[in-house]
């Protein structure tokens, strides 16, 4: 990975503190992975084998309903982590697909990396503390917002806060995250500014 690459993830870990060797066997336990639009990175029925970080690209997480349609859970985007966490942490079947709507690239370490970095470091545990309470916070709050806020006001709500990236991906992927049809988003889209 080149140095720019580290730097980026090394700010996503702003509560650990290395020294020089302890820096490069941390830089050590992750590869670079790449995926094509489209791609699909962790399919519903595999163990989740890695923890990304996005480097760049966008990635939906989602699930099929009854009827084989994409029911949008989450997005992942450059600066941010990735993955079906709970089948790499379970080390259990995933019931999610984590698919590339961009090209994106990727860091990745495996799970038996990633639980040595919490043995040989303190500090991962206020890390983890911190990442999995702002993950169960932001869920509530996206429930909270799905079932008190009308169509217009989640569609605004969610354009305010999104980086740009997630405004270019199709429109379908964001209609079903938002739990609405896609002609709601189109329509929504044309008459709103935010």
């Amino acid at each position: 990975m080149d140095d720019a690459s580290f730097t980026q993830l090394k700010a996503f870990y702003p509560q650990v503190q290395f020294t020089t060797e302890e820096e490069n066997h941390f830089r050590s336990l992750w590869s670079v992975k790449t995926f094509n639009q489209y791609d699909l990175i962790t399919e519903a029925g595999n163990i989740e084998r890695y923890f990304y970080f996005v480097l760049e690209g966008v990635q939906a997480i989602y699930i099929l309903n009854e009827k084989g349609e994409k029911v949008v859970l989450g997005f992942s985007y450059s600066g941010s982590p990735s993955g079906a966490f709970d089948s790499f942490i379970k080390k259990q079947a995933s019931d999610t697909f984590l698919e590339a709507l961009k090209p994106s690239k990727m860091l990745a370490i495996s799970y038996e990396d990633y639980q040595s970095l919490f043995e040989k470091h303190q500090e991962f545990y206020v890390w983890g503390h911190q990442f999995f309470q702002n993950i169960l916070f932001g869920r509530l709050h996206r429930e909270v917002e799905l079932l008190t806020l009308s169509a217009e006001q989640r569609y605004k709500t969610f354009m305010q806060r999104c980086p740009d990236e997630l405004k270019v991906i199709p429109q379908k992927y964001l209609a079903s995250y938002l739990n609405m049809k896609p002609e709601t988003f189109s329509r929504l889209r044309s008459c709103a500014s935010y």
